[in-house]
């Protein structure tokens, strides 16, 4: 049975996803800016719709972890089969987040093995969870998986035993952003940006290839040198950018799950610090 716990986490999860879908504009991915577009509105609730379909499997996983209590092989395998039931009711409830489910789900385990650890620190146990391999996943291999090895890209898993550095990177923009008086959807968006502007997006390298990855990655760089989304400049950079990869209709839905995962952990900053001062 899931303690408050283990449901505080999940629905902390479930907010930094709904939290990222509701930003805009973010190039190439949806956001609620055209509601007069009936396939957009349509797009954009089923993924929040969807979003909340997540909340009782990440609970589950962190029900999982705290009963296993250290980052183990069996917690990873348990993860799995958890992870593969999850992405079904998703499926159920409108689909999409795979990504998303993958950044959120060993995060959220991490958070439950050490609940007043600082984001950092959960993403190096994270680390250590992705480490062990899912022995009862299935043989065939992902879109995903075969795309890292045709072009050498780290790709999700690669992401996650590196211990989550573009989550990391993420973090750190938010803080600079912040610092410099950035509101919190600049402060966001400037961090989807910093994830985009490097990350071997594996979604991209399938519809756009090396050369569009780059051409992503240059335009998100561009959107920062510019000053940033709190600036005329990279604001106006930010929708030119958006324009450009809707008209060519490349989505970096890597970077947008690793967002996710940075807003997961920042919200987690907030809960720990509020306990030590109490």
């Amino acid at each position: 049975m899931n303690s408050r716990e283990d449901d505080e986490l999940a629905q902390a999860a479930v907010d930094a996803l709904t939290g990222q879908l509701a930003l805009a504009p973010k190039p190439g991915l949806p956001d609620p800016r055209d509601l007069s577009a009936r396939t957009t509105r349509v797009d954009h609730r089923a993924l929040r719709w969807s979003a909340k379909a997540l909340a009782p499997g990440l609970a589950a996983m962190a029900a999982a972890a705290r009963r296993t209590g250290e980052p183990t092989a069996r917690l990873r395998t348990e993860l799995g089969a958890i992870g593969r039931c999850t992405e079904h009711s998703v499926g159920l409830a409108g689909g999409g987040h795979r990504g998303a489910l993958w950044v959120l789900s060993l995060l959220v385990a991490a958070a439950a093995l050490e609940p007043r650890a600082g984001a950092k620190d959960v993403a190096a146990v994270a680390k250590r969870i992705a480490a062990h391999p899912d022995r009862r996943a299935p043989r065939r291999p992902s879109r995903g998986s075969s795309i890292s090895a045709k072009y050498g890209a780290a790709g999700a898993r690669g992401e996650a035993r590196a211990g989550f550095p573009h989550v990391r990177r993420a973090l750190d923009a938010l803080a600079a952003a912040h610092s410099a008086g950035a509101d919190e959807d600049e402060a966001r968006l400037d961090a989807l940006l910093t994830v985009m502007s490097t990350l071997q997006d594996t979604e991209l390298l399938h519809t756009a290839g090396p050369t569009g990855l780059r051409h992503v990655q240059a335009g998100a760089r561009g959107v920062l040198e510019a000053g940033g989304t709190a600036t005329d400049a990279g604001r106006e950079a930010l929708y030119a950018l958006d324009a450009d990869l809707h008209a060519r209709a490349w989505s970096p839905r890597g970077s947008a799950g690793l967002l996710a995962g940075a807003l997961f952990l920042d919200s987690l900053v907030v809960t720990v610090s509020s306990a030590r001062a109490a």
